[in-house]
């Protein structure tokens, strides 16, 4: 597990029900490419961010399959449209098998 990872999320407390709103995420990660090597010499193992997944109420709004390219600290944005309150869960998984998730409540009025 990679050391100080820290997802951040911001979702809006409430939405209109099938109007788009912007979602943003960013996690705190290196991201070790495996290229580069310690003070003796030794390859520094890749540790990277390999996938990222948004989930509202169980259901799929977008993922995204991540390379050894990929910056350090990767953000996202995107939007999404929903018709009922509940639950966004986000998911970012590590190389060497780490998951990291959040999770945060929309209200549709």
């Amino acid at each position: 597990m990679a050391d100080n990872v820290k997802p951040r999320v911001r979702v809006p407390r409430s939405a209109v029900a099938g109007e788009a709103f912007e979602i943003k995420t960013l996690i705190s990660h290196k991201m070790e490419s495996g290229q580069r090597k310690d003070s003796d010499g030794n390859p520094i193992p890749r540790s990277i961010i390999n996938h990222f997944s948004c989930d509202f109420n169980g259901e799929n709004v977008m993922q995204a399959m991540l390379e050894g390219a990929i910056s350090t600290n990767p953000y996202f944005q995107f939007e999404a449209v929903i018709q009922e309150s509940g639950t966004f869960t986000f998911t970012w998984l590590d190389d060497d098998g780490s998951e990291y998730t959040d999770s945060k409540d929309i209200t549709v009025g």
